[in-house]
Parts: C-alpha cells; sequence; structure tokens
C-alpha cells in the first residue's frame, strides 16, 4: 500500500477501517492545478550556479540522502511504508515520483502524528513523514545546510555541522568564567508547532532563489496531519521529526542570534532554548522583557513563562547539564533532571522481576551507559559516577538474590563463588531483597570484579576514558572507547 500515487503526483494517506481495510483520506483543499516549472535560470542569483533544484536532485546528492535515511531508520509514516522497503519502491516508481517534482505537480503526504512525553510533564507532538517525503527532505537539506551555514551565528549550536550540544554548554560555562553569573533562560512556547509559514519563507528566501524549492518547502509546512485518520491542515508551524525541521528552526531564529548580536549580548543557542548571560539580576529582568518583545512582535513567538526565568546560572539547567562552584572555580555537572531519568531507566532494565539471561540484560546495560556517558562526559563529578556505580552493582545483586529464590540455593552460588561455608550459611538469609543486596556476604559473592568479569561497563571507568583521554583505563571487553 505503500506504493500508490495518485493522479496528481501525491502519496496516497491510508487509514485503516473498521474491518481492517485501506482507506485514502485526502485533505480538503482547493482546486490546485499544476503549474508551470520554472526554467533553470529563473528565480536564481548567480551564485545559485546550475540552481538548487538541480542540484537537490543530482543523482550523488540523492543517493547519499537515500542512504542517510536509511541509516536513521524509524517509524513509518502514514502509507505504512518502511524504510527497508523503500529502496525497491523507488525501483519501481521513481521515475514517477521525479516527474511529478519537476512537473510541480507533487504533494507531499501528510505527516503522522505521534505524542512523546515529556520528562517534566506534558507531550512532544512529532510529525513522522513518509519515507519517500524524508527522503527529498533529506536531499533538500543536505543542499540547503552549505547555503545558510555563513550566515548563520557561532552562538547558534543546535543541529548544525560540526556543533555540538556540549561545545554549547562550554561556551556558557566560558560567560561564567567571565564574571556574567546571571542567566536569562528562554523557552519558545511550541516553537514548532507555532511558525509562522510566511515569515519563515521569507527569511530562506533571503538565500534561495529558486521558486521551485521554495514552492517545494512550503508544500511541506503546508502539508498537514492526519491525527486518528483525519487530515487537519497546517496554518503555521513545521512538525517536529522531518529531516528538514531542524534547518529550518534555525532559519527562523536566525534573526534572533543576529539582534542579540547586536545588542553585545553573551548568549548560546541550541534549538529553541536560548540562553542569555549578564552581570546582574536587574540587567536580566530588563534583557527579558525586551527580548520577549522582540520575540512576540517580529517573529511572532511566545516565550513559555512557566520555563523561562531570570536566575543564577548555577540554578538553571541547559541541555542536561548545570554549573557548580569548587575553589572559585565554574565546573559542570549533571543536572538533577537528567540524574532522576537515568536511574528510572535502570530501574526499568535492572527489575527484580526481570526475566531473560544476565549476558542479554548487562548488554542492555552497557548500550545505554556508553551513549549516556558519551553525551555527560563534561560533567567534573567523578564521585556522583561513582555512587551510581555502587547503586547499578547493588539492583544487579538484588536481580540475583531474587532469581536464586530457595535458601538451598542461595547457599550454593554463594559457596560457587567463593564465599566461604559457614558465611554462606550466615547469608543464605533474609527476606528483604534491597537489604541483602548490600550484606558483606552477597557483596564478597557478587563483588566489583565479579561484574567486571561478566563485562558489565563502569561509570567511573569510561568517564575516565572520555573525559581524561591521556589517562590509561579499563573497562572491561564489553565497554570500549566510542
Amino acid at each position: 500500500m505503500g506504493g500508490l500515487w495518485d493522479e496528481h503526483g501525491r502519496q496516497t494517506s491510508p487509514q485503516e477501517g473498521p474491518a481492517g481495510r485501506v482507506e485514502v483520506v485526502k485533505p480538503s483543499r482547493p482546486d490546485r492545478r499544476a503549474e508551470r516549472s520554472p526554467t533553470p535560470s529563473e528565480g536564481m542569483s548567480e551564485a545559485d550556479g546550475e540552481g538548487v533544484w538541480e542540484q537537490v536532485f543530482e543523482k550523488e546528492n540523492l543517493l547519499r540522502a537515500l542512504k542517510r535515511v536509511e541509516a536513521n531508520g524509524g517509524a513509518p509514516g502514514v502509507d505504512g511504508m518502511t524504510v527497508e522497503a523503500l529502496r525497491p519502491y523507488l525501483k519501481a516508481h521513481g521515475l514517477e515520483v521525479r516527474a511529478a517534482l519537476d512537473s510541480g505537480s507533487y504533494r507531499p503526504s501528510p505527516v503522522r502524528r505521534v505524542e512523546i512525553g515529556k520528562p517534566d510533564g506534558g507531550v512532544r507532538l512529532l510529525g513522522i513523514p513518509t519515507v519517500v517525503d524524508r527522503l527529498i527532505q533529506q536531499a533538500i537539506g543536505q543542499v540547503l545546510t552549505p547555503l545558510f551555514e555563513p550566515v548563520f551565528s557561532p552562538h547558534s549550536y543546535g543541529f548544525r555541522p560540526g556543533r555540538r550540544a556540549q561545545d554549547a554548554v562550554e561556551a556558557a560555562q566560558g560567560y561564567i568564567r567571565e564574571g556574567y553569573t546571571w542567566v536569562v533562560d528562554i523557552d519558545l512556547e511550541k516553537f514548532f508547532d507555532r511558525v509562522n509559514h510566511d515569515k519563515l519563507m521569507a527569511r530562506v528566501a533571503r538565500v534561495v532563489k529558486d521558486k521551485r524549492v521554495l514552492k517545494l518547502i512550503r508544500r511541506y509546512l503546508q502539508s498537514g496531519v492526519m491525527v486518528n485518520g483525519v487530515v487537519m491542515e497546517t496554518e503555521e508551524g513545521t512538525p517536529q521529526g522531518g529531516p528538514l525541521s531542524p534547518l529550518l528552526a534555525n532559519i527562523m531564529l536566525d534573526d534572533l542570534d543576529k539582534e542579540l548580536e547586536k545588542r553585545g549580548h553573551r548568549f548560546v543557542r541550541y534549538a529553541d532554548d536560548c540562553n542569555i548571560y549578564v552581570r546582574t539580576e536587574r540587567a536580566g529582568e530588563r534583557v527579558m522583557n525586551s527580548v520577549r518583545g522582540f520575540l512576540e512582535k517580529r517573529l511572532k513567538l511566545k516565550v513559555n513563562e512557566k520555563k523561562s526565568a531570570v536566575a543564577r546560572a548555577g540554578q538553571r539547567k541547559f541541555l542536561g547539564f548545570s554549573y557548580f562552584y569548587r575553589k572559585g572555580e565554574v565546573l559542570i555537572r549533571v543536572a538533577g533532571q537528567a540524574l532522576q531519568r537515568l536511574r528510572e531507566k535502570l530501574r526499568g532494565l535492572t527489575r527484580r522481576t526481570r526475566s531473560g539471561r544476565l549476558e542479554d540484560i548487562l548488554q542492555q546495560i552497557n548500550e545505554y551507559l556508553r551513549g549516556w556517558m558519551g553525551y555527560f562526559r563534561l560533567a567534573d563529578t567523578p564521585s556522583v559516577f561513582a555512587g551510581l556505580d555502587q547503586w547499578l552493582r547493588r539492583r544487579l545483586r538484588q536481580l540475583l538474590w531474587k532469581r536464586w529464590k530457595r535458601g538451598k540455593t542461595r547457599w550454593r552460588e554463594l559457596v560457587s563463588l567463593g564465599v566461604p561455608r559457614h558465611l554462606a550459611g550466615l547469608g543464605a538469609t533474609g527476606s528483604s531483597l534491597w537489604r541483602m543486596a548490600a550484606t558483606p556476604v552477597v557483596h564478597m559473592a557478587l563483588s566489583t570484579a565479579f561484574w567486571d568479569a561478566q563485562g558489565l561497563c563502569s561509570f567511573t571507568e569510561y568517564y575516565h576514558q572520555l573525559h581524561l583521554p591521556r589517562r590509561t583505563a579499563g573497562c572491561g571487553p564489553a565497554c570500549p572507547v566510542v
């Protein structure tokens, strides 16, 4: 069902009815006749070369986009087509898609609405395009990104090549060290849902002169959202979840960056999170009011008053990190909410009633631990990671103690792990699993060396490998440096 195209070149949007039938659902919209495709020279400056459109749909660019979409994976869109089915579909229908694009009759499919719970409550609305539309968006983004990168602010770090969240965190640390210890923490309310299409397209058109590309981007903005099988028109917003959305967000907010630069502010922006660093609370309140007015009047965006604030830099979290002082030095730590989410994830992976082989459980833990530690390696808190190691090993000891169940089994397992028989007899009793997991006898059997031998990765050792690369440290065969 993923390979059907209607007479307008638009991918059909299926809906499963009560009997499991697939029904095509189209948004009600005025009849739009195919417009004449501009010639390559229309609407393009000399700097555009052969034209953005030709660059987007050049064979090598499309192949690179296809590999990227396949590598990213992800869920199907409204048509149900999987990433694995994309190549076969393109072999069979690629020429039809390209003809519709060149004639100007192509209509992107609505995105599939998915709600993702936020750690602090509420939901984040994601829009999942079809895999064909993801391919086209990826191809557009690959060509447009080099055009916009030279005009973007150096204070912008989100979704840009060669820039990471850690770079933004370190930049903010530098401002605090300079004495700008108050932060104007600005969070935009439902940014991806409120972007004004006309204002966004006007900013895209400052750099992109090819009218065919501009028209296609606008159609993606207006493609609609499918909710419970019904297509809803989108008059504003850029669906969060498509390959093109991060670039469009940066294009829209580049005006904010330029305004802050003009005013001489020290700031860091990562997507729709913007932190401005000032010396005093009074200055922070003044900047907050001024920037709020700019966002609402010039960009038609709304500041989330509940999540925005003027405060000491150490009292606010930024991209999962926060800052603290030690002996007069400004250091970085993992924010409390991020640590809480980590513990919740590990609790789920190590719940004492969980089934499955211990090797598989440890592999899942290691995969998550390496990814988490790779992101939070900036933190200057080795003692926190040592505490996490102790807590995680105790969770695993509790899991095994629960599995051993009976006293005889526990005694036998303790003895097999090297515990003297008389101590094993004393330690094989007790009803509280969590308390028993911390007793000397169980700790003797299921020691740190035992878990190292099982291949459990250590927060502490992996942290030292990433944070202090000159230090020689190992954390078992399952924990390579990545």
